[in-house]
């Protein structure tokens, strides 16, 4: 099959590749000055609940086999307060992420034009 005819899931290895992404950015998002506060009074257990709905919407966003069962992203980050320098800051861990996992340039730009179609849902 064409890369042209494989869904973005596929392009960018699969569930086990979108795993190992959502494994290495939330640690990233945690520890940040800036970002860490959105996590600063959750417990283990509900960062990791949280962090397997991010994969299930990346996994399901991106034309792969899986249901997300979370809120949508208005409902989810209502309230948080996340303002366009939190916005950014989280872009500039994202691409450090995709950078690491050498993520192709074609694939990159999709994933950021995902992520950019999401920015009025979540900043506030």
């Amino acid at each position: 099959m064409s890369d042209k005819k494989k869904t973005l899931y596929e392009r960018l290895g699969g569930y086990d590749a979108i795993t190992a992404v959502a494994n290495d950015l939330l640690p990233r998002l945690r520890a940040d000055p800036q970002l860490g506060r959105f996590w600063a009074h959750r417990g283990e257990d509900g960062v990791n609940r949280e962090k397997q709905l991010l994969i299930d919407f990346l996994c399901a966003s991106a034309g792969g086999p899986v249901y997300y069962r979370g809120r949508d992203m208005v409902l989810t980050h209502r309230g948080m307060r996340i303002s366009e320098s939190d916005w950014n800051v989280f872009l500039g861990h994202a691409a450090a992420t995709l950078a690491k996992f050498r993520v192709p340039d074609a694939e990159q730009r999709d994933v950021v034009a995902f992520v950019q179609s999401l920015k009025k849902d979540i900043v506030e």
